[in-house]
């Protein structure tokens, strides 16, 4: 889903007209979580990786970035997710090698190369499944909103450049919640964003701010690929795809085209069609993500490029220590 401009507006007419309807949206949503109590407790910690926004704001970069610092660790943590963009109800165990994004989603797809990724429109029979599978701790991806698991630590995940829009709740702007209440569920916000766009989050929005803030930023992982050489047609499917191309000229790229498409878009052999003959108008080279890279027909994956990206931060101290917290509750990974 695209965003509308108005959104990330401070002021404009029709964020004014709908802002009793983001009233009662809010409202709907704190009395929901209020009435459902803490959650039940799986047995194992749940970390939930969330946001107030509706919408890409670098969940999945979060999520894989905690996957390696528990990795280290030695513990052995599963991901639950709702496969945002798949047709399973789960509790499904995703298979990387015969799973499809139309089954599972693709950011399900994509985490499963890096951990057991658990798909469940009911989180609670999703955790339990993955307990019983083994799960040491669970990574909730999403359902910050999702009042059914408690919650051993919720991070709140921010795109530092949109910050959290007008600050009106559904549909006058992009909040699930307001940002007092989301907050004071929180026990960390990580801010995503180049150093710019982290100053202006700061100037517009730190007085509100109430949990301990990390800085982080996506970063391109080296490949050894010479991206000055060669013209390239880019797209993708993403929260905010302009993101990933403003990345790609960055590293020096030439874009002839750069395709925007919906979030999630099923990238069909007629689309991959029509972007490859345009690329061979202007002798390019088509380029996308990972997570649209898990989406391309099998006979597509080795006529496009992927670039991937991780997350790097400024200060992960404060996460660190919430994570050590957390480890000593968890026992050792059972041997392989």
């Amino acid at each position: 889903m695209r965003s509308p401009d108005f959104w990330h507006r401070p002021t404009g007419a029709l964020a004014r007209i709908l802002t009793p309807l983001g009233w009662a949206y809010g409202a709907a949503t704190g009395r929901r979580i209020a009435r459902h109590g803490p959650g039940v407790d799986p047995g194992v910690p749940v970390i939930c990786v969330g946001n107030l926004n509706a919408g890409g704001t670098g969940k999945t970069p979060t999520v894989i970035a905690l996957l390696q610092m528990l990795a280290e660790r030695g513990i052995a943590a599963h991901v639950l997710t709702r496969g945002y963009g798949g047709t399973a109800a789960g509790p499904l165990r995703v298979d990387e090698r015969r799973d499809t994004a139309a089954r599972v989603g693709d950011e399900a797809l994509l985490l499963s190369a890096f951990a057991p990724v658990w798909v469940a429109r009911d989180r609670l029979a999703g955790a339990r499944a993955a307990v019983a599978a083994g799960a040491a701790l669970l990574i909730l991806d999403d359902g910050f909103q999702d009042p059914a698991l408690m919650k051993s630590l919720a991070l709140v995940v921010v795109d530092a450049a949109r910050g959290f829009g007008n600050g009106h709740c559904l549909p006058a702007g992009p909040l699930r919640e307001p940002i007092a209440s989301g907050l004071a569920r929180a026990d960390l916000l990580i801010s995503v964003g180049a150093a710019r766009a982290q100053a202006g989050f700061t100037a517009l929005w730190g007085r509100g701010i109430t949990v301990p803030q990390v800085m982080a930023e996506l970063c391109p992982l080296p490949t050894g690929m010479d991206w000055t050489g060669t013209p390239f047609l880019a797209f993708a499917g993403i929260g905010h795809p302009e993101k990933f191309f403003a990345t790609l000229r960055r590293l020096g790229a030439t874009l002839i085209h750069a395709e925007a498409l919906a979030d999630h878009q099923p990238l069909s052999a007629a689309l991959m069609m029509r972007l490859e003959r345009d690329a061979a108008r202007h002798g390019a080279q088509l380029v996308t993500t990972e997570k649209d890279a898990v989406r391309l027909p099998p006979e597509w994956r080795q006529r496009v490029i992927t670039l991937p990206v991780r997350l790097a931060f400024q200060d992960p101290a404060p996460l660190l220590q919430a994570l050590e917290r957390i480890g000593q509750r968890v026992g050792p990974a059972p041997a392989p």
